[in-house]
């Protein structure tokens, strides 16, 4: 009986080494730091979660709703302040409550439901706003009663160019009218790119 024999020699299969008490501590040690980012990671999502509130609004300005109790800034645009004045024609008005009115125009009592996750410095939600199919931020933009706050930049050129709304006249920007009558500090824009950067910062910010 003839025996086959190849020329490769038989493996041995050496066992692995036993890992020490120093490896099993540090692994045990990599594994709660991965867990607890884990954790805070799903803490920062849930606080990037969209918020959704709808009801009847309540209308303090050309931007700034209350919908069941929850203040909310329109997203994107800013309007003059209730009390704001502008110049048309060489005389002065009240753009501000003006500015009001159109919003309350485009609700025109219907159900308001807004939706965001961002707050402002006064804790107000930053939401993007409708009424009956009517998208609240971009009209009040095209209208030319909320000049662009970081979005809605082709409704606002369209209103300039059209002489809509404040664009009619002359007037102070917004944010240029708070500082000077009211002493407040220059809110940032709160549109599209602002968004992407806040959700990094959110992202990111562990502590």
């Amino acid at each position: 009986m003839s025996r086959s024999w190849s020329g490769r020699s038989r493996r041995r299969t050496i066992p692995p080494a036993p890992r020490s008490a120093w490896r099993k501590l540090a692994d045990y040690g990599l594994t709660v730091i991965l867990l607890g980012l884990l954790i805070l990671l799903a803490a920062r999502l849930d606080r990037m979660e969209a918020r959704k509130t709808e009801g009847v609004a309540v209308v303090a300005d050309g931007d700034s709703i209350t919908l069941a109790g929850e203040r909310i800034r329109m997203r994107g645009i800013d309007a003059p302040e209730y009390s704001q004045t502008c110049r048309k024609d060489g005389a002065d008005y009240a753009c501000g409550k003006l500015s009001r009115q159109s919003l309350v125009r485009l609700i025109a009592g219907r159900p308001v439901s807004c939706t965001g996750w961002q707050r402002d410095r006064y804790g107000r939600l930053l939401g993007d706003c409708e009424a009956g199919g009517v998208d609240l931020n971009r009209s009040q933009v095209a209208a030319g009663w909320a000049v662009a706050y970081g979005d809605f930049e082709a409704e606002a050129a369209a209103a300039r160019a059209g002489k809509a709304g404040i664009w009619a006249g002359t007037f102070d920007q917004p944010r240029t009218w708070r500082a000077s009558h009211n002493g407040q500090l220059a809110e940032r824009e709160h549109g599209s790119l602002a968004s992407i950067g806040d959700a990094l910062r959110e992202f990111f910010r562990f502590w």
